[in-house]
């Protein structure tokens, strides 16, 4: 039995969640990879993001990020450590978060007492997140905790984030949708990427999105319009209760105080990340 409000730890998420995400928008992810010789745009994300598991392969990296077409992946990785090794990515990683966090929060923010507290508290949440079979977490809670505040957020709510992405390829799974099925039905919830983005970063071509549609139709989940139909919105919503029920241990070993306090904090940082431009104004949407 929960101790916390509904879906509180679902709210907490959805600002903890673009908070890590930042650099992998940044122009300072970008000219920090740049620096140690990896300047393709996917080799920097897929190098950046896997780095924690050291230098694996393509299959390690399409199983755990699940919504990328193999052929992208296996069309950066392993080639990026030969490159730069993970050591080296995770410190360029690293060096970005900081440039981004002062750029988009500004340094009164960054050496605030709120950002200060905001770390306590994600850090003291992700103390009861488990590692079995939650692999991108797993690896994340490997690396040291760095020690300042603003970074130690960031590798805080990387852990909280990775966490609960686990936990939810898990719920997909159970549900039987692949990878495109994921994204199509997510961006048709209305939370997901554009069509515009998904072709652009995650390597699938119009005609596999279009035959994952085709899919989606015949069981029933998606309607001509391009819209959920009533089964397809029932599975969503269930996705993410589920994804919730795997992912409450943190928020609960938090306390309902700890989150709704972690939860202001984090919303008045994702709130000036958004309005300082930390996303493409496209990146979501149905289109």
């Amino acid at each position: 039995m929960t101790t916390l409000p509904p879906r509180a730890g679902r709210r907490c998420h959805s600002f903890l969640n673009p908070l890590h995400s930042t650099v992998y928008f940044s122009p300072d992810l970008t000219a920090e990879m740049a620096a140690i010789g990896v300047t393709e745009r996917g080799s920097a994300y897929f190098g950046s993001r896997a780095a924690a598991f050291g230098p694996v392969g393509a299959g390690a990296v399409t199983a755990t990020f699940y919504g990328f077409a193999p052929s992208l992946v296996a069309r950066h990785v392993p080639a990026v450590w030969d490159t730069a090794a993970p050591e080296t990515v995770l410190a360029a990683r690293l060096r970005a978060v900081d440039g981004t966090l002062r750029r988009l929060l500004g340094d009164d923010t960054v050496a605030s007492a709120g950002m200060a507290e905001a770390a306590e508290l994600a850090l003291r949440a992700a103390e009861a997140c488990s590692p079995a079979a939650r692999p991108l977490y797993a690896a994340h809670a490997a690396l040291p905790v760095p020690k300042a505040p603003h970074l130690a957020f960031w590798h805080a709510a990387t852990l909280l984030r990775e966490h609960r992405g686990d936990g939810h390829l898990a719920a997909l799974l159970r549900a039987g949708l692949d990878p495109v099925e994921s994204l199509l039905t997510h961006q048709a919830s209305g939370h997901g990427m554009s069509t515009k983005w998904m072709l652009a970063t995650r390597g699938w071509t119009e005609e596999e999105l279009t035959a994952g549609q085709e899919r989606l139709r015949g069981r029933g989940l998606l309607a001509a319009d391009g819209e959920l139909t009533e089964e397809g919105l029932g599975l969503r919503k269930e996705l993410e209760n589920e994804t919730d029920r795997m992912d409450t241990a943190p928020y609960e070993h938090l306390g309902a105080a700890g989150v709704a306090r972690l939860t202001e904090l984090a919303e008045a940082f994702a709130t000036a990340a958004f309005a300082a431009g930390a996303f493409p104004a496209d990146l979501v949407g149905k289109g």
